[in-house]
């Protein structure tokens, strides 16, 4: 990976993307996805064979919460605009 991102793969990147940039975003984009890849050309020269690998950089715990039953509304149609007996109404939306 000793490869620049020109401005011939950032336009080609932005079109697929569907994105209009300026010629000034190109350039910026560009210095800054070369500036990616120097980064991760500089992990990639890493020694990480005895690292573990990880999911988060921090040792995350995701607290379980017991399900209960909780009541719920007792009537969900008393703030809607329109509704007929325990149905909401709404506008026509198909011919």
């Amino acid at each position: 990976m000793s490869e620049e991102v020109d401005e011939k793969t950032v336009r080609h990147t932005a079109h697929l993307a569907r994105l209009a940039l300026s010629n000034e975003e190109v350039q910026r984009f560009g210095h800054d996805l070369n500036a990616i890849l120097e980064h991760v050309r500089a992990i990639e020269k890493l020694d990480l064979k005895d690292v573990p690998p990880t999911a988060h950089a921090i040792a995350l715990v995701c607290p379980m919460v017991a399900d209960e039953s909780a009541p719920s509304l007792a009537n969900p149609l008393q703030n809607a605009p329109d509704h007929e007996g325990t149905a909401f109404k709404v506008p026509k939306v198909i011919e």
